[in-house]
């Protein structure tokens, strides 16, 4: 049986047992490792080679968690918590607990949205916001399956639709493998092309937040404390000043390790942080994203093994094989051999020219239309950024949901997002290649 196929599986079932993501990660590369053929030697190495990938990346997450503390310190989470509790206090109970909500969960996903195109932070903004508003979502009984998956919407939903921020990459991207591999499409026509999967998702954020709806109880822990005037306009100020520095930084060098130091400077200029509390409170904030850096540093071995053994294109190949000339189970194979790689490299721009290469040759033979086909890989490539243990679309949540450590990340993030969009990426997706 196919390698990639065989290591996503054990992965997935593994995380879904509850074992520690990193560690089913390890274990998913051994398992895909020797049943491609590699020998166990070469697997650790292959898998070890491929740590350094994501190194960058690790500390980026690091140090934006660091960031995040630094901007706490200076009282702008005090600030908008105190906000969201005079909301509530002058709402009253019943209407006023679900118009709250209303307001939260909008707010929430409209900053989710911003993050990937109008202020390109992508997850940087979840350890600065989210943390300290768990206290408030306990005080409206929120259930956080919702909140994960409102956040990983607007993670996702975005940059596979618009061309601007994260979106004009993942579009970029699509548009150059497409031609490399045979099909010259005008950028102008992804958005056209992806209208209808990524309506898919939307109706999965409807039933998301129908699912989630009922009161869900947690114990509180103030992970910030919400004390009134525990904040002054110069702090205020000053926090706004550094996340606009740490935002103009990473756009100017595109980097998030130089955004967040930016930013953790200008708070230690503020005098918002001590520099005698300053070790404690970053090494603080560090922990709280470093899962996110240890996921990504096994995911991105995870991924050097599934290539090494050559079974990822072999998948591609045994999947085209296998669809003869059916249009409607080759868009729905394409469509799930997407699924399982992206879900597997925990990036949906990685899995673009994987994919590109096999798929829109066959896509032509098949008789799909250009903008059928742009549908097909686009989607087949979004397909799992929601719903794998290893994608920040997800690990993103999870770290600012379980700051007090009540949020699984598997079963409260992972499934739930899998279930609301890969599901409806898949049929809307499937669609758009019949009709279009």
């Amino acid at each position: 049986m196919n390698a990639v196929v065989i290591a996503v599986l054990a992965m997935l079932v593994l995380s879904l047992l509850r074992v520690n993501v990193v560690l089913a990660l390890i274990a998913g590369a051994l398992i895909g490792g020797l049943t491609g053929g590699l020998s166990i030697e070469k697997t650790i190495e292959v898998f070890s080679g491929g740590l350094g990938g994501s190194a960058e990346v690790a500390l980026s997450y690091a140090l934006l968690g660091g960031f995040a503390v630094a901007i706490s310190k200076t009282g702008l989470p005090n600030l908008i918590v105190d906000w969201m509790i005079g909301l509530i206090s002058r709402k009253g109970e019943s209407k006023a607990k679900t118009y709250s909500k209303a307001i939260i969960i909008f707010l929430i996903l409209i900053m989710s949205i911003f993050s990937q195109n109008l202020i390109p932070i992508h997850i940087a903004f979840i350890p600065i916001l989210i943390p300290p508003l768990l206290i408030i979502f306990n005080k409206l009984n929120i259930d956080r399956r919702l909140i994960a998956s409102v956040i990983t919407f607007g993670l996702t939903a975005p940059y596979i639709l618009l061309p601007v921020g994260f979106g004009k990459i993942f579009h970029e991207i699509l548009a150059t493998n497409m031609a490399d591999s045979g099909l010259k499409v005008d950028m102008a026509d992804i958005p056209a092309a992806m209208i209808l999967p990524v309506a898919g998702m939307v109706i999965g954020l409807a039933v998301a937040i129908f699912v989630y709806r009922k009161p869900r109880s947690y114990q509180d822990f103030e992970i910030v404390k919400v004390e009134k005037n525990q904040y002054s306009k110069a702090g205020i100020i000053f926090s706004f000043i550094a996340i606009v520095a740490a935002l103009a930084a990473q756009i100017i060098f595109d980097s998030m390790i130089i955004g967040a130091l930016a930013g953790i400077l200008v708070v230690y200029i503020s005098g918002a942080i001590k520099w005698r509390e300053a070790d404690d409170l970053l090494t603080e904030g560090m922990k709280m994203m470093a899962f996110i850096g240890f996921v990504m540093l096994a995911a991105f071995g995870f991924a050097e093994v599934l290539k090494e053994t050559g079974d990822v294109e072999s998948l591609v190949k045994q999947a085209a094989d296998a669809i003869g000339n059916n249009k409607g189970l080759g868009a729905m194979m394409m469509l799930i051999v997407g699924l399982l790689v992206t879900m597997g490299i925990g990036s949906s721009f990685s899995t673009i020219p994987i994919i590109a290469t096999i798929f829109v040759p066959l896509s032509l033979q098949l008789g799909f239309s250009p903008m059928a086909t742009i549908a097909i890989v686009g989607t087949a490539a979004a397909l799992g950024d929601a719903g794998s243990p290893a994608s920040d679309s997800t690990l993103g949540p999870t770290a600012g949901l379980n700051a007090d450590t009540q949020h699984n990340h598997i079963w409260d993030t992972v499934v739930p997002t899998f279930l609301h969009y890969n599901i409806p990426l898949i049929i809307f997706g499937w669609i758009a290649a019949m009709v279009l």
